[in-house]
């Protein structure tokens, strides 16, 4: 009975110096619970202490390491097992570099190189040299839910949205080229938006650790309303390879045969014409194009798919690039700078594909892009003439579209578009998968 009161005791004050409360056997069949209460709070000492440096413009990884002062042995090893995992000439300026060392001697005890925002190369020591494995940053999945109405310019709107003000406005801008890239063939951002207008707008993304979005996000839904005129669309993966596309509510491709524009938020400072007083020549003539103002070496897109023509010099329109497609339609983009990679005559070139680039050559007073249309050689103002639809979903696919469909106007309906107190925006919703993705080693 004694021994067992002394083991009963023995325990209860290892439990209780780990603060944990225990019971106590006092007896058979007998036990009491001791409050052995709280220890304080202890803060530990960590083991390491890190010094985050970055690549100067010019400077080597081993430059940086001499300026670490370290040994020329240890440079050498870290050199080593850093080039197993990437190449050592082809980081840049503003490259980070962490180094790690021991808290009691100052010992390196592993180094981190950020090779981009989604990888890292760690190099640990290891009992017979260096070690390296490269890591990608973990993320997690999210959903965000964000709408507005303009003022000022569909720019604006999205980047100044206080719903908004939680992610980097490099991914504010990613949001708002995206919208762009959707409704391109149906409303001019710069040209034809008007204050009242509204947007809304379902965005699945992956998010890092510091708050950033891996890539560009994928627009689920989205919903813009031009003139009191909804236009909507809706991302759809008819063939199951992650390449969808978007439709609107019809089941008809948003994609058009040509752009609404060759170049991205521009101001136009000349339309076509009949009759234009010409800059250059001081004389009344045809203008058969839409000017772009924009700066020089504004990349210049080909509006539709076809076969390049012409590429070169070509009287009063300096450096022209022709191009022919289907239907009889030929589009010509004139006074540029010099031409995109690949772009020669005969060269097919694809819709949205660099073509050149803004600049001034020929009969220019500054730097501008002139944009061609025509059909048929008959002149079409790029600016009026409607494009009829892009495909429709197919017949066979028609089930699961509808599907895809309920689902993205159930989320341009959820209720995550009504503000909500403690909220960043009110309008923000943001899904994360329980314990993210952990990161894995490439190998």
């Amino acid at each position: 009975m004694a021994g067992d009161r002394r083991l009963a005791s023995a325990a209860a004050i290892v439990l209780g110096v780990l603060g944990l409360g225990a019971a106590a056997w006092l007896a058979p069949g007998r036990s009491v619970t001791y409050d052995a209460g709280t220890l304080a709070t202890v803060a530990a000492t960590p083991p390491e202490v890190a010094e985050q440096v970055s690549l100067r413009r010019g400077q080597t990884l081993g430059a940086l390491f001499v300026a670490a002062d370290l040994p020329a042995d240890q440079r050498v090893a870290l050199l080593a097992a850093f080039g197993e995992r990437a190449n050592p000439r082809r980081l840049v300026a503003g490259t980070p570099v962490r180094y790690w060392r021991d808290r009691r001697d100052g010992e390196l005890t592993a180094v981190e190189v950020g090779l981009s925002p989604d990888s890292t190369v760690y190099l640990d020591r290891a009992m017979n040299g260096w070690t390296s494995r490269m890591v990608r940053t973990p993320v997690v999945a999210d959903t965000v839910f964000v709408d507005g109405t303009i003022r000022n310019s569909l720019w604006m709107a999205v980047m100044g949205n206080p719903s908004l003000q939680f992610m980097p406005s490099g991914d504010r801008a990613r949001l708002m080229d995206g919208l762009d890239k959707i409704f391109q063939w149906e409303v001019d951002f710069h040209r034809q938006v008007q204050p009242g207008d509204a947007y809304r707008v379902v965005l699945e993304r992956a998010v890092r650790p510091d708050g950033s979005m891996r890539g560009n996000g994928r627009i689920l839904a989205a919903e813009f309303v031009n003139r009191e005129t909804p236009f909507r669309a809706f991302w759809f993966d008819a063939s199951g390879d992650g390449e969808g596309a978007y439709y609107d509510a019809g089941g008809r491709s948003v994609q058009r045969q040509f752009l609404l524009k060759p170049l991205e938020y521009r101001r136009i400072s000349s339309r076509v014409q009949s009759a234009r007083f010409h800059p250059v020549l001081r004389t009344w003539r045809a203008h058969n194009g839409v000017d772009y103002a924009a700066d020089t070496g504004v990349p210049v897109m080909a509006t539709a798919n076809g076969v390049v023509t012409h590429r070169g010099w070509s009287g009063s329109y300096g450096n022209l690039v022709e191009i022919r497609h289907g239907n009889g339609f030929v589009t010509r983009y004139a006074h540029l700078s010099g031409f995109g990679s690949g772009v020669a005559a005969g060269a097919r070139v694809s819709q949205g594909q660099t073509i050149g680039f803004v600049g001034m050559t020929g009969m220019a007073t500054g730097p501008h892009l002139h944009y061609e249309l025509r059909r048929n050689g008959r002149v079409e103002d790029p600016l009026d003439i409607r494009i009829p639809p892009g495909e429709a979903i197919s017949e066979a696919m028609w089930s699961r579209w509808e599907e895809r469909l309920a689902q993205g106007r159930a989320l341009l309906a959820s209720p995550a578009f009504v503000p909500r107190q403690g909220m960043p925006g009110a309008s923000v919703v943001a899904e994360a998968a329980e314990g993210g993705v952990e990161p894995q080693d490439e190998q």
